[in-house]
């Protein structure tokens, strides 16, 4: 843990794009940290956590609120799910029974499109004649997994069980609500068009209320998605649960900090980092060929460096591995239309394959810019978070699950 400044911590090695844009952020923050897997962002930095007396950064939250990761432990193992050939089908059938890209255009009818978050009054904070389109294309995307780093993962922990995990977030629904405040936040109109800047809101102000409350209704949204998605999964290889781990790592929550005068209340604004509270469990994914966990904020006695260090990070660590390489230096560029090579990528197909043929993965869709290359390795980046969280279980993936390279997605960062 490096002390930036008085408001500025950071875990791990970032690079100086990624230290200047926190460093701005913390400015207008009471409070600042970076996550040892964080990396430059829009506006602030993926990986960044930041504290506000009420106020909240749109931001800070991102385009697709509410995203996270949900985690179910079932009661079969590996050998219960058959062979290499075994693991392809039953891939091949979450690709057909899940959707994964802009809509719904799976097997299954059974998604929670009549769930009680749709006739939620968060939704006359939304202007007339957007509201009804709105909820529409959100009963049409609940428990659409999205393109880009989303995906459900198939993983076998160290004592043998199968675990499903699935990350994606609030898909249009955030994605048009964080548009909206963007431009209202900056004196435009819902569908308005907003510059790249800071928009920080009042939660005191109508606009700052209306924003949170949409905000908590995309989480409920996605919390819905993500847990349906795991069950329908299991609900495929005839699998029990035992266990549900499931959060958001882009959000905002009411929490106590101490940040200096004693414990008071405070908006703690995530992006791209999981809570982790001493004892709270979180899971957290590492890459298509690396390994995931389940880990819980660690136990410390007060006054110990662990605490510390704990407090410094607003009880927060990472959330996933942390890119190393932008998804066009991986993949490279091509023309949409044409699918002329523009510009090449530094990750080869054989690369990848190479890659998750030695980890032993079935890999069903994916890109190159999902690559286990373009990313950290998850251990080492715990490593570099310290000993703040503790990991529970290792998780080594067999079979995952994403959108075809050429998959078109508005919404999936």
């Amino acid at each position: 843990m490096q002390q930036l400044s008085d408001k500025l911590v950071v875990f791990g090695t970032h690079d100086e794009h990624t230290l200047r844009q926190a460093t701005d952020v913390a400015q207008r923050a009471d409070r600042m940290a970076v996550m040892a897997d964080g990396h430059y962002g829009y506006v602030m930095p993926v990986g960044g956590v930041a504290a506000y007396r009420n106020h909240v950064s749109v931001n800070g939250v991102g385009f697709d609120i509410a995203c996270g990761v949900a985690a179910l432990r079932t009661d079969r193992t590996l050998a219960d799910l058959g062979d290499r050939r075994a693991l392809q089908a039953l891939g091949q059938e979450i690709n057909t029974t899940i959707s994964f890209g802009i809509g719904r255009k799976n097997a299954a009818d059974d998604a929670p499109t009549d769930h009680p978050l749709f006739e939620d009054p968060a939704w006359l904070a939304i202007p007339n004649p957007h509201r009804e389109k709105l909820r529409q294309k959100a009963r049409a995307q609940l428990g659409t997994v999205g393109s880009g780093n989303h995906f459900v993962d198939l993983l076998v922990s160290e004592d043998g069980a199968v675990w499903i995990m699935a990350h994606f977030g609030s898909r249009g629904l955030g994605h048009t609500i964080a548009s909206a405040y963007l431009s209202l936040g900056q004196g435009g109109a819902w569908d308005g068009r907003a510059k790249e800047a800071e928009v920080l809101l009042d939660l005191a102000t109508p606009m700052g209320e209306d924003y949170w409350a949409l905000m908590t209704l995309a989480g409920e949204y996605a919390y819905a998605g993500r847990e349906w998605v795991v069950r329908k999964v299991a609900s495929l290889f005839g699998a029990g649960a035992t266990r549900l781990v499931h959060q958001h790592h882009n959000a905002a929550w009411r929490e106590v900090h101490d940040l200096g005068e004693g414990p008071e209340p405070v908006i703690v604004v995530r992006k791209g980092a999981t809570p982790a509270f001493p004892g709270q469990a979180g899971a957290v994914g590492g890459s298509m060929g690396d390994d995931s966990v389940i880990l819980r904020g660690a136990t410390a006695p007060a006054g110990s460096e662990v605490a510390a260090a704990q407090r410094a990070a607003l009880y927060s660590t990472v959330h996933g591995a942390g890119r190393v390489m932008s998804r066009t230096a991986a993949a490279g560029k091509r023309n949409r239309r044409t699918g002329e090579i523009i510009a090449p990528g530094r990750v080869t197909p054989e690369m990848m394959a190479e890659w998750l043929e030695t980890k032993g993965v079935v890999l069903i869709g994916g890109g190159l810019d999902e690559s286990p290359h373009a990313y950290r390795r998850l251990g080492d980046v715990l490593a570099a978070q310290g000993p703040t969280v503790e990991v529970e279980h290792v998780l080594r993936p067999v079979l995952v699950v994403m959108a075809g390279a050429n998959e078109f997605d508005p919404y999936k960062d």
